[in-house]
């Protein structure tokens, strides 16, 4: 009886094992961000079964961090739904999601599932379902601080799940200090002054990209980039090929994504 025990668990260890190194040896799907200087350092981009994390450079770069964010996450969805976990404290403090700000992005609002909950623990467990849904095409996570719950296992459920059904997860960090994750890649945004267009119009939204962490090994790197919201994708901010000439800058950052305080946002589905 004991041989025969120890006989099943060392096939049960062989058989995890080897599907380790099946995983391991798979072609990685990845998301393309659009830029060349970019997408090459990536591999070709960030990894779409797996869990990226987005900081605030500060408190001022937290709509560039949001709509980096949002970008990836279109990117990742193409046309099918986001959920978007955002707890409630958010709102009092940055305001709501606004959709309009969200459709100069490129992103339909209508595609936006908002699951809104009250404190870090709520967001963690509504990330986790939303990650394992195979049906979404990203899930983005926006919890406010560091709640206790979000640690270093947490992270790893996270990426797992993702792993496993194939889902784009975003975790935004606002008010917030990176530290230990299971993360593929960590990003740290900040705004850029836009630059105008004919008769002083706004610009692409502008950003500037630090990357902090990448599991494949990359070092610490920067970009200077620009969101073309008619492509869905990212252009090197200077010297990108076929670039235009750039114009006077803004007299200041510019990433409309919220700030709209009404009750209920129009053309956001809500989901909790």
């Amino acid at each position: 009886m004991a041989d025969a025990s120890t006989r099943s668990l060392a096939a049960l260890r062989q058989s995890l094992a080897l599907a380790g190194l099946s995983r391991e040896l798979s072609p990685v799907e990845r998301v393309a961000l659009g830029t060349p200087s970019l997408d090459e350092p990536l591999g070709g981009g960030i990894a779409r079964s797996a869990l990226h994390e987005v900081y605030a450079s500060a408190g001022a770069d937290l709509p560039a961090a949001t709509g980096f964010a949002a970008a990836l996450a279109l990117r990742a969805a193409g046309s099918r739904p986001v959920l978007w976990v955002r707890q409630d404290f958010l709102d009092a403090e940055a305001g709501r999601l606004h959709p309009p700000g969200l459709a100069e992005l490129g992103l339909d609002p209508a595609q936006i599932l908002l699951v809104r909950v009250r404190d870090g623990e709520g967001a963690l467990r509504a990330g986790a379902e939303a990650a394992r849904c195979a049906a979404l095409g990203a899930t983005l996570i926006e919890p406010w601080g560091a709640p206790r719950q979000f640690d270093l296992t947490a992270s790893r459920r996270l990426a797992l799940a993702a792993e496993t059904s194939g889902v784009l997860t975003l975790l935004l960090r606002v008010a917030a200090q990176p530290e230990p994750s299971a993360a593929s890649t960590r990003w740290q945004v900040r705004a850029l002054p836009s630059r105008a267009r004919e008769a002083e119009a706004p610009g692409d939204p502008a950003f500037g990209l630090r990357l902090l962490r990448h599991r494949g090994g990359l070092g610490e790197r920067e970009w200077r980039v620009e969101w073309n919201r008619d492509e869905r994708c990212f252009r090197d901010r200077i010297g990108g090929k076929g670039g235009r000439k750039d114009a006077a800058p803004l007299s200041r950052p510019l990433v409309s994504v919220f700030g709209e305080r009404a009750p209920v946002p129009a053309g956001l589905r809500r989901a909790g």
